[in-house]
C-alpha cells in the first residue's frame, strides 16, 4: 500500500498545536497575542510552539536575497578557492563558543536541504559536528545511510558513547540507519591498522566510506578557543605533538593531519590514523566543511589547498580573514 501522511488525530498533541500556531502566524499573519487568545494559552507558549514547528520540520524558512547571486565575500572565496561559501552573519565581538553555536545552527538547516533519499552521508565526529547535530531539524528520508568516517577510541575511552550519540542524532534527524566504525582514532602501530583493514567485519564500513554522496566535517585546529576534540580528548601524547610540530601540521580533517600547503604525505601519525585518506575523501561529490573562529584560518586554508572542501559554511569574520589574506587555491 502507498505511504499516506498521518491523519491529524494520529499526530502528537504538541505537533498538532505547533502546526495550528504556525498556520495562524505564517499564513494568516496573526500576532502571537491573537494566537494565544485563540488557542487559550500564553504568548510564551505560542513562542515555544513556533520554535517547535521550526525545529521539527513542520515549518521551513527560506530567505531569498534581493541581491543577485552570492554576496561579495562569498564570491571572493569562490574565486580564490573554487568552493561554494555560505557566510553566517555573526558580530565580531561574539565569543567563539556562541560563534560556533550560530554557525552550527545555520549548517544544520543547510544540511537538511542537502540530504536526500538514496544517499550515503559520511560524518566525522568532533566539536563542530557535535554542535551541528544538536540543531538538526527532522526530515525523513528513504534508503539513506549515515556512515562514521573515523574511529573514536583512545587510551581513556572507547569513544563509542561520544561518537554514537553524535551519529544517532543524524540518524534520527533523517530517519536513517547508522554505520558505526568501531576502531580507535589512532592505532599504536601502522601494521595493526593494516591488519584491521583486512578484517571482514571492517571492510563493509571502509567500502561505504569510499562511495559517499556527501561528507560532513569540521576542521580541527590546536589553536582554537573551542578546542577540537582530537586535541583535548586524550588522543595525542607529547611524542605525537612533537611529530606534528616537526612536520608543520596546521590542522586535521577526520583525524588525518596536513600542512599549510595542504600536503599530508610523510606525516607519521597519519599512518596510524583511522580517518579516510584524502584521495578517498576527494572522491565524494559534495564535501561540506564547517568552520567557526578565526583561529582556524590556518587549518581552513590548508584544507582548501588540499581540495577537501566543495561547500564551506563559515562565520563572517573568519570568512573576511580568509578572503583578505589567503593566497589563491593551489591547483592539483
Amino acid at each position: 500500500m502507498p505511504n499516506r501522511p498521518p491523519a491529524d488525530h494520529a499526530l502528537p498533541v504538541r505537533t498538532r498545536d505547533a502546526l495550528r500556531a504556525a498556520q495562524l502566524y505564517y499564513m494568516q499573519d496573526l500576532t502571537m497575542e491573537a494566537i494565544a487568545h485563540e488557542l487559550s494559552t500564553s504568548r510564551s507558549s505560542v513562542s515555544r510552539l513556533l520554535s517547535h514547528a521550526r525545529e521539527s520540520g513542520v515549518v521551513e524558512i527560506l530567505i531569498h536575497s534581493p541581491l543577485e547571486g552570492p554576496t561579495r565575500l562569498e564570491q571572493e572565496i569562490r574565486e580564490r578557492h573554487g568552493v561554494t561559501a555560505h557566510v553566517v552573519p555573526v558580530p565580531d565581538q561574539t565569543s567563539d563558543v556562541e560563534r560556533l553555536d550560530r554557525v552550527a545552527m545555520t549548517a544544520a538547516r543547510l544540511l537538511s536541504g542537502w540530504v536526500d533519499s538514496n544517499q550515503r552521508i559520511g560524518i566525522a565526529w568532533g566539536s563542530t559536528i557535535g554542535a551541528v547535530s544538536r540543531h538538526l531539524p527532522q526530515r525523513s528520508t528513504h534508503n539513506t545511510e549515515i556512515v562514521q568516517l573515523n574511529g573514536a577510541g583512545n587510551m581513556r575511552t572507547t569513544g563509542i558513547m561520544y561518537a554514537s550519540e553524535l551519529l544517532t542524532r543524524f540518524g534520527a534527524a533523517f530517519d536513517a540507519p547508522v554505520h558505526q566504525f568501531p576502531v580507535p582514532a589512532f592505532f599504536d602501530d601502522p601494521e595493526t591498522k593494516r591488519a584491521f583493514w583486512r578484517e571482514r567485519s571492517i571492510r563493509p564500513v571502509l567500502e561505504l566510506q569510499a562511495s559517499l554522496d556527501l561528507a560532513v566535517f569540521g576542521v580541527g585546529s590546536p589553536f582554537a578557543e573551542v578546542p577540537s576534540h582530537v586535541y583535548q580528548g586524550g588522543y595525542l601524547d607529547r611524542a605525537d605533538y612533537r611529530v606534528l610540530s616537526e612536520h608543520g601540521v596546521v590542522g586535521d580533517v577526520a583525524t588525518v593531519f596536513y600542512r599549510a600547503d595542504g600536503s599530508s604525505d610523510g606525516i607519521p601519525v597519519n599512518d596510524r590514523a583511522t580517518g579516510p585518506d584524502f584521495d578517498t575523501l576527494r572522491r565524494t561529490p559534495r564535501r561540506v566543511g564547517i568552520v567557526a573562529g578565526r583561529a582556524k584560518v590556518p587549518g581552513l586554508r590548508g584544507a582548501l589547498r588540499a581540495g577537501l572542501i566543495t561547500d564551506l559554511i563559515v562565520d563572517e569574520s573568519t570568512a573576511r580573514e580568509l578572503a583578505g589574506t589567503a593566497s589563491h587555491r593551489v591547483t592539483e
